[in-house]
């Protein structure tokens, strides 16, 4: 019974960050600076995540590749996790 809990908990949180970075791509579209409530609050919670991933890639320009390297990762995550 620990055990699925664990496991939902784990699938849970994979999921809801997975939506976060979605969010946190469609509202750089949308609010660039991000001075909305809602824009600062995907930020933060999403920086501490993609921050060490921007650091470790090398600059493509315009592009920001973190968040779809973050998203295979947890992928890869979910995908352990379910299986």
């Amino acid at each position: 019974m620990l055990a699925d809990f664990s496991m939902n908990f784990v699938r849970f949180l994979v999921v809801a960050l997975e939506a976060l970075i979605l969010a946190r791509v469609l509202l750089s579209w949308t609010d660039p600076t991000g001075r909305g409530r809602l824009a600062s609050f995907v930020t933060s919670m999403t920086e501490p995540i993609l921050a060490p991933v921007r650091r470790l890639m090398p600059r493509t320009g315009m592009l920001d590749w973190s968040p779809f390297i973050v998203i295979l990762v947890l992928g890869m995550i979910l995908r352990a996790v379910t299986s």
